[in-house]
């Protein structure tokens, strides 16, 4: 059994952080294990309340798992606090695993879930110990500095990005205009290649980031190569999206369940650089 996990909040609406990277790792076959930073109570409407967990005890659930099980990738989403990302950073630091940061900043319905002095922490300590790092536009924004608008913007921004010491960057193209969306994925040794897909209409995209890179996180913790992994890991949001719940009242989840049930019902195109 290939064991993974996942380090993020709580979300008790169930469509975003640990629940819905649970979700994900179950349907893929990986056995989740989890390290809880904050709670929040929301739902499909917007976020109500945060209350972060203190970060001696982050780090005391990482190291009671790794104690006892050998986790072969994590995953990290909403740290909060720039306590939290240097505690987690540290323990990780020490961790010979694959890591996936998803650099989660605001929640679909704009509420902020990281703090602007965590910002410069998650750039100093946590990204140099990324294997692959999935910013969003306005996520990669933030990181690098640069505005996004054009193709070349988003090189642009990606190479700031791996200036931080990341091995990959995915540059999520969901936020931009156009009839299909465009995911661009660079590679520290300068090669790089995309993935277009259908853009889909709808607000039920409630934790699209979450479920993309706790998707990412089980297929590298299979053993797929990083190129293999993110594809898989496109369909895995891709039908996600295609195949709605239609469930609250504002920004719906995603449907964890598609994957294995339309496998093959989904087309994205790999484009090589």
């Amino acid at each position: 059994m290939n064991i993974v996990m996942t380090i993020a909040g709580s979300d008790s609406g169930g469509g975003a952080g640990i629940q819905a990277d649970l979700k994900t790792f179950q349907e893929l076959g990986v056995f989740g294990t989890t390290a809880i930073t904050a709670l929040t109570a929301q739902n499909t409407l917007g976020v109500e309340g945060i209350s972060p967990v203190e970060p001696d005890f982050v780090v005391q659930q990482i190291l009671a798992v790794f104690r006892d099980m050998p986790v072969k990738a994590i995953k990290t989403g909403m740290l909060f606090s720039a306590e939290i990302i240097t505690s987690v950073a540290d323990i990780l630091s020490e961790k010979d695993v694959q890591l996936v940061i998803d650099p989660v900043m605001i929640a679909k319905g704009g509420a902020t879930l990281l703090q602007q002095a965590a910002i410069e922490a998650m750039k100093t300590k946590l990204l140099p110990l990324a294997t692959v790092v999935t910013p969003n536009i306005p996520e990669a924004e933030v990181l690098s500095g640069v505005t996004i608008t054009t193709s070349e913007d988003i090189e642009k921004a990606a190479q700031v990005i791996f200036g931080y010491g990341v091995q990959c960057v995915v540059m999520k193209g969901g936020h931009l205009t156009g009839d299909t969306a465009v995911d661009t994925i660079y590679f520290a040794d300068g090669s790089s290649f995309a993935i277009q897909s259908e853009r889909i209409q709808t607000n039920q995209t409630h934790g699209t980031g979450c479920t993309f890179s706790a998707a990412l996180t089980a297929f590298l913790g299979q053993g797929n190569d990083m190129k293999t992994a993110i594809i898989e890991a496109k369909k895995f949001v891709q039908l996600a999206i295609q195949n709605p719940l239609n469930i609250g009242h504002g920004h719906g989840p995603t449907n964890h369940f598609a994957y294995k049930q339309q496998q093959g019902q989904v087309e994205v195109i790999v484009v090589e650089a």
